[in-house]
């Protein structure tokens, strides 16, 4: 094979067009892993509600930074990975890329803590989904704290899948949820039911459909699996684990790009 040498006289990327000089911010939070209290089965975060949003926001020249509540390596559900034997997401291209990529698999052996950084310095904050998070999310004080800090500074607050468990019960510093009057979306009944279905079990403790009812939001869905986000002033959220990327087309519609 001939030796090329190749001058660098600038980027070879796509060039994106933008109206400011310093690119926009993004918090994407995942899950730590934990263990699920209905299953037992060890659980983290759904590979897709990372990738395809992060593949989103890194082609219109967006910067992410990949957190966790806690700080520390996580990990994705098995069921989400492409590789797993039983090829649930085999067709999942996007995090077959982002996990086969030892610069973006190296983002996930040492997540910064959420509470250690500094809110001001980003543009919107994005809350992905999985199994853990139906059992971490929900009273985890931190995200509250987070998402309170953001919408308060009238920047984008997005959560889909049961990433959106960390809404239910955020509340503003008056002392009102978040999402009381807020038209939202969540993993939907119908999808919980064919969860429990194809896995013989009861995989969740609780429904994320009928707290967000509970708390007096406006609950929507498209139906099984039909890929879903709905933007309610600067609160978006997406149905499941297919709706990442309209989920971040919408924050940055929402940012002004």
């Amino acid at each position: 094979m001939a030796d090329i040498s190749i001058q660098n006289s600038g980027s070879h990327h796509s060039v994106v067009d933008t109206t400011h000089t310093k690119p926009f911010r993004i918090l994407q939070v995942v899950a730590n892993p934990s263990t699920s209290t209905t299953t037992g089965w060890p659980v983290g975060f759904w590979a897709a509600e990372l990738s395809h949003p992060f593949y989103e926001f890194s082609e219109a020249g967006y910067d992410v930074t990949v957190a966790s509540p806690a700080g520390g390596k996580v990990e994705v559900d098995a069921l989400s990975d492409p590789r797993d034997p039983s090829k649930w997401s085999a067709d999942d291209l996007i995090s077959m890329g982002f996990l086969s990529t030892p610069d973006l698999v190296e983002l996930l052996e040492s997540t910064p803590r959420l509470a250690d950084l500094d809110y001001s310095s980003y543009d919107a904050l994005v809350i992905c989904g999985g199994q853990s998070p139906m059992f971490t999310f929900r009273d985890n004080q931190d995200l509250h704290n987070a998402i309170r800090s953001f919408y308060e500074a009238e920047k984008p607050v997005a959560a889909f899948c049961h990433g959106v468990a960390a809404l239910v019960d955020a509340t503003l510093s008056d002392g009102s949820y978040l999402v009381t009057g807020k038209t939202v979306t969540g993993f939907a009944n119908v999808e919980e039911d064919y969860s429990d279905k194809a896995a013989s079990v009861k995989i969740m403790p609780w429904r994320l459909e009928d707290a967000l009812r509970e708390r007096g939001a406006n609950y929507v869905q498209a139906g099984l699996f039909k890929q879903f986000a709905i933007r309610d002033g600067r609160l978006i959220t997406g149905q499941q684990q297919y709706s990442g990327r309209k989920v971040a087309q919408l924050v940055i519609a929402a940012l002004g790009q």
